[in-house]
């Protein structure tokens, strides 16, 4: 039976103190609901004050990018080491964002998703295409590249989770049709089951991100192969996150 989870990603939004008081009115929220695990992903300069507002509570926090190395003269860069050390239980890898922006590769997710599963940690890991790939009949070939190219070493894994983020519908208030994100989480399980066989391929879970919403967070989750979401603008707000954790199960 696989876990629904529901990870926020709050990308370059709230203050250390802002995140606290988010983290504490949600706890308030989905303190009695159960069934569902919940991950908020603060910018690294909120984590501590982030996992000291979650302390004792169902919500675990992660941090949205690591680099891959435990330590070294990567100046700018943070080790998984140092995530787990604060109480870090998920890190974010190979986010659209970070493949647009920061030239992000399959070959350096690939790295990536080894570092935070060597340390313990679990990993989300993202892949998805973008409106010109989907349009050009891109997407399985896209797809089946980037799982190949960055997710198949690590595949068996229990600490990794897939998350499937089409790029056309992050941020862009579009998203992906039940159907649409079922036919493309299938896919992503056949592929798993591919590389890794049928056990892995039925025990890994495989979350939707591309604006979720408490109103469309029900009908994606009544699909067999959607075990959950990556949440982003969505998830900056208490009351709409608990609305969204609440409809996932």
């Amino acid at each position: 039976m696989r876990v629904p989870l529901i990870a926020g990603n709050w990308k370059m939004y709230k203050t250390a103190r802002e995140a606290a008081d988010t983290i504490r009115s949600l706890c308030g929220q989905v303190a009695e609901v159960t069934g569902v695990e919940v991950v908020v992903c603060p910018p690294f300069t909120a984590l501590l004050s982030a996992i000291g507002a979650a302390s004792g509570s169902r919500i675990a926090v992660g941090a949205q990018d690591c680099y891959w190395g435990k330590e070294g003269a990567f100046t700018g860069e943070v080790s998984v080491p140092m995530l787990a050390d604060l109480g870090c239980r998920y890190v974010i890898v190979g986010h659209s964002e970070r493949r647009q922006y920061f030239g992000e590769t399959d070959a350096s997710v690939d790295k990536k998703i080894g570092g935070v599963l060597a340390h313990g940690l679990t990993c989300i890991g993202c892949l998805g295409e973008t409106l010109q790939e989907r349009e050009s009949g891109q997407t399985f070939a896209v797809l089946e590249r980037q799982v190949r190219g960055g997710f198949a070493r690590h595949i068996t894994s229990p600490n990794l989770v897939i998350a499937y983020e089409p790029v056309w519908a992050i941020g862009t208030g579009k998203t992906a049709t039940p159907a649409q994100a079922q036919e493309v989480h299938a896919f992503i399980r056949r592929l798993v089951k591919d590389v890794a066989g049928q056990e892995v391929a039925s025990a890994i879970r495989i979350l939707y991100g591309g604006s979720i919403k408490p109103d469309n967070i029900a009908a994606l989750m009544a699909q067999p192969d959607v075990d959950g979401g990556l949440v982003g603008g969505a998830s900056l707000d208490p009351g709409s996150f608990a609305r969204i954790v609440a409809g996932a199960i």
